[in-house]
C-alpha cells in the first residue's frame, strides 16, 4: 500500500487543490468523525452533523447516498487519525523504545480525556456489532492496520508466539483505555492505566 501510494506520488506532481464540493465532503466527514467519537453512531445525526459543520441539512444528499455510508467514511477518518497519531509517535522514538511510546502515549491521561479525537475503536467498538456491514468493514480495516503497527514495533516479532501476543497487547490497552474512561474515580483510572502499562512493558 505505501510503496503505491509513494510511487503515484513521484509520478503525479503536487496534489491538485480540492474542489469546493471535495472540500465540503471533507469538512463533513470530519465533522461526522468527531460527532460519532464523542456520541456514538446512535447518538450522531445528520442533521445535528450538517448544522456542526456549518451546512444545511439539505445538502446532505448531495454528499451521501445514506446516513449509513456518511457513518462509514466516519469510523474510516476516525480511524485513520487515531493510526496517524500512533505512528507519528512510533517513528519519533528509538527503533527499540516504539512500542513503549506506543502504549504510553496511547494510555495516557491525555488521550483517556480526549475521546472526541482519540482512538476510534475504543471510543465506538461496544456498538460495533449493530451496525451496517460497511461501517464495520471500516472500523474492521483499522483495528487490523492498528495490530499491524503494535506487530511492527514488537522487538519479538516473527519469533513464536509473536502474533498471539500482539493481539493481546491491543486487548489490553483497548480494554485499560475503555475502563479508564469509563469510571468516574481519577485514582482507579490511573491505576488502570497503570497496571496495563507495567504488565504490557517489559522492565529495562
Amino acid at each position: 500500500m505505501y510503496d503505491g501510494y509513494h510511487m503515484n506520488a513521484a509520478t503525479s506532481g503536487p496534489k491538485p487543490k480540492p474542489s469546493r464540493k471535495e472540500a465540503t465532503h471533507d469538512r463533513i466527514v470530519e465533522t461526522a468523525a468527531r460527532a460519532i467519537r464523542r456520541s456514538g453512531y446512535d447518538g450522531s445525526g445528520v442533521a445535528e452533523i450538517m448544522k456542526e459543520a456549518g451546512l444545511t441539512h439539505g445538502g446532505f444528499y448531495a454528499h451521501f447516498e445514506s446516513r449509513e455510508a456518511m457513518l462509514a467514511e466516519a469510523a474510516d477518518r476516525a480511524g485513520a487519525d487515531g493510526m496517524a497519531v500512533l505512528a507519528r509517535v512510533a517513528a519519533a522514538a528509538p527503533p527499540e523504545k516504539g512500542l513503549e511510546a506506543v502504549l504510553r502515549a496511547y494510555l495516557s491521561k491525555e488521550h483517556v480525556d480526549a475521546p472526541e479525537t482519540g482512538c476510534a475503536i475504543a471510543a465506538l467498538g461496544s456498538e460495533m456489532p449493530r451496525q451496517a456491514p460497511k461501517v464495520r468493514r471500516a472500523a474492521t480495516r483499522r483495528i487490523k492496520e492498528m495490530i499491524d503497527l503494535v506487530a511492527r514495533q514488537s522487538p519479538d516479532w516473527g519469533e513464536p508466539g509473536a502474533h498471539e501476543r500482539v493481539l493481546v497487547t491491543v486487548a489490553t490497552a483497548l480494554g485499560a483505555l475503555v475502563l479508564a474512561r469509563a469510571v468516574d474515580d481519577p485514582k482507579l483510572s490511573h491505576a488502570l492505566r497503570e497496571a496495563a502499562l507495567n504488565h504490557l512493558i517489559p522492565a529495562s
